[in-house]
């Protein structure tokens, strides 16, 4: 840190723009607030078609096209934000007998309206909502660090582990490991409590390994957390499957969060690795299958090598499991645990 008899004045700088930014955004959370009730209260009482709510976006744009984030989308997500919490404790212990609630004193005021649209969008439980609602108050978290905390599945794994928590988060829910339990069935795994995330992650590649025996005879079980060496590094492949009428290797990837680039970049690592020290000569080159968890979506995608000739494309994409068919499994797999 800089030491000179200046900084004292920066730091005040910085504490009375905090302020202020705090305060802007206090207000702005208060309005969208009453804006999505004001939508809310006359969608439901049948006072406001649907079209209202266009008519009332092209009417701002029209007459006040310097009040900008006031679009027909931006007014649902609004309307959402009130649905989204009107009835949670967080609100519902402010009630009063006016009219309309304000929130300005409300956990809601204290984090970002972006952070909010992550809630909203990434959660599937009020408890899941308020937890991470919580841990961004306590831990000041940006928008990123939110989205890579829901990423790595904090909540759940708070389920299943012994993770710490924010005083706050321990002293509101006292009881969080038998609160936040309902949404997520770990059960179907057969664990033993306390619960340890590797646990659950070998759990779920076991439910994966069954599911692909099931798919047919010609799929023939080699590794779990198959070890490929390259260099000085080992590294572990989920699954590793041998399929006979297309006479090659085929790894599955299971990852428990969104899909990303980088995630299919490591699967064709491995699938080099396999070329080159596991594949016999008379086998076909080898093929990975990436499964990944999103919100409300399950992604499979296919790593083909570009070598591969266009029949031998063909031939691999009739014989290889069904998207579809894989998407419905991870989605019992990760949601129901049935």
């Amino acid at each position: 840190m800089i030491e000179h008899p200046f900084i004292e004045i920066i730091e005040l700088i910085k504490k009375a723009r905090s302020k202020a930014f705090s305060s802007v955004n206090t207000e702005l959370i208060n309005l969208y607030w009453h804006i999505g009730e004001y939508i809310h209260k006359r969608l439901e009482n049948s006072e406001w078609g649907e079209k209202k709510v266009n008519e009332l976006a092209d009417f701002i744009k029209s007459y006040y096209p310097e009040l900008k984030g006031f679009n027909r989308r931006s007014l649902y997500r609004m309307k959402q934000f009130y649905e989204t919490y009107f009835l949670s404790e967080i609100v519902s212990s402010m009630m009063t007998q006016k009219e309309s609630r304000d929130i300005r004193q409300s956990l809601l005021t204290k984090i970002s309206w972006t952070h909010h649209l992550t809630l909203i969008s990434r959660t599937k439980t009020e408890e899941e909502r308020e937890f991470y609602l919580r841990l961004c108050v306590e831990e000041n978290y940006t928008v990123r660090e939110l989205d890579r905390q829901i990423n790595n599945l904090v909540f759940e794994r708070t389920l299943i582990g012994n993770s710490k928590l924010p005083l706050t988060i321990k002293e509101s829910h006292p009881n969080i490991l038998n609160n936040f339990k309902d949404p997520y069935i770990f059960e179907f795994l057969n664990l033993q409590e306390p619960y340890d995330e590797k646990d659950v992650k070998k759990g779920l590649i076991q439910q994966m390994k069954k599911f692909i025996l099931e798919l047919g005879k010609d799929f023939l079980f080699i590794g779990e957390e198959y070890r490929v060496q390259v260099g000085n590094r080992d590294f572990y492949i989920d699954l590793l499957f041998y399929h006979r009428g297309l006479q090659c290797l085929i790894a599955f990837e299971l990852k428990n969060d969104k899909f990303e680039p980088e995630h299919l970049g490591k699967l064709n690592f491995y699938l080099e690795a396999l070329d080159r020290d596991v594949k016999k000569q008379n086998e076909n080159p080898s093929i990975g299958i990436l499964l990944c968890k999103d919100k409300d979506s399950e992604v499979v995608e296919y790593a083909l090598s570009r070598s591969l000739s266009p029949t031998l494309v063909s031939e691999y994409t009739m014989q290889l499991p069904d998207k579809k068919l894989l998407q419905q499994k991870l989605h019992e797999i990760f949601s129901t645990g049935k």
